[in-house]
């Protein structure tokens, strides 16, 4: 496997900021969950398209039956995933869904462990325990038993087990497809099932003010076109489980721009969530790091 020319845990960095804001985009629209994922995910393509044609196009018409089949369920957990995560924005607080969204390591260790056999040192598995127990610290303070915000938490809970799925099936794609190619095939897959959606539940294509157009544009270029393109692209180099322990940050920061931009408050157990995720999420990458060193040394 060739060099990366960017460190792919900076891109990691780069990408969880990224995303950090698509809670804050979903909160301030007005539209439908499905509308505004279609819209994310249709933007998104649309901006690719000069970059994929004249070179990649090709390179998707010689994917094998596997590739075509993978690519095509990953689209699909996408859309969904999009779908339950800004439906239950509508229900529970930023801070609540974000963290039950990226509690991934609970599913990409399973599934990592099922689909590729992949091992976890004793420290690895404690430091993603620890950061897991720093995400529930972090909405403890939001968390209601009541109807409306246990839904909102439900949701948040299936979009993670939907991504969770999307990252693993992209995983075994983008070891032999470029970026370009994987992302703007499931990004087109995406935004085929979401149409679908959007009309079998009758949801309204049009007409939205102005400023519901340009969130749908700010979440196609920032956490998409940015974000989750370098996700996807780390994954060449990247286990799933790592990028998933990464996106733990995402709360931390998503929690930080709704104080700002949406007016809500972070109490005590946000703060000590937070401070939780950032150690135990930097050990657990530093020891996921160091054991590839010492896995390349053994073999070389």
């Amino acid at each position: 496997m060739d060099n990366p020319k960017i460190n792919p845990y900076f891109a990691l960095i780069v990408g969880v900021l990224s995303v950090s804001t698509s809670a804050i985009f979903v909160k301030l629209s007005s539209a439908d969950a499905a509308v505004i994922a279609f819209y994310r995910l249709f933007f998104s393509v649309v901006l690719m398209i000069p970059i994929f044609f004249p070179k990649y196009i090709k390179e998707v018409f010689l994917m094998n039956t596997k590739e075509w089949s993978f690519s095509i369920i990953a689209g699909i957990f996408l859309a969904f995933h999009f779908i339950l995560w800004f439906e239950s924005l509508n229900y529970t607080t930023v801070a609540s869904s974000t963290v039950l969204v990226t509690l991934q390591p609970l599913f990409a260790f399973v599934g990592t462990f099922l689909l590729f056999n992949e091992k976890f040192s004793s420290k690895a598995i404690l430091c993603a325990i620890i950061a897991i127990f720093g995400s529930v610290i972090i909405s403890w303070g939001d968390f209601k038993i009541s109807g409306s915000a246990l839904y909102g938490d439900f949701l948040a809970l299936a979009a993670c087990a939907f991504i969770t799925a999307y990252l693993l099936f992209g995983q075994e794609v983008r070891k032999r497809i470029s970026l370009i190619a994987y992302t703007f095939t499931v990004y087109f897959i995406s935004s085929i099932v979401l149409f679908i959606y959007v009309l079998f539940t009758g949801s309204r294509l049009y007409p939205y003010p102005s400023a519901d157009w340009i969130y749908f544009l700010l979440l196609a270029l920032i956490p998409t076109l940015l974000g989750h393109t370098l996700f996807n692209w780390s994954l060449k180099w990247l286990s799933t489980s790592t990028i998933s322990m990464a996106i733990l940050f995402e709360p931390v920061g998503a929690a930080i721009l709704a104080v700002y931009i949406l007016n809500e408050s972070i109490i005590w157990t946000q703060i000590i969530g937070g401070l939780i995720i950032i150690i135990s999420v930097t050990l657990f990458l530093f020891q996921e790091k160091k054991s590839k060193v010492v896995q390349s040394m053994e073999s070389s």
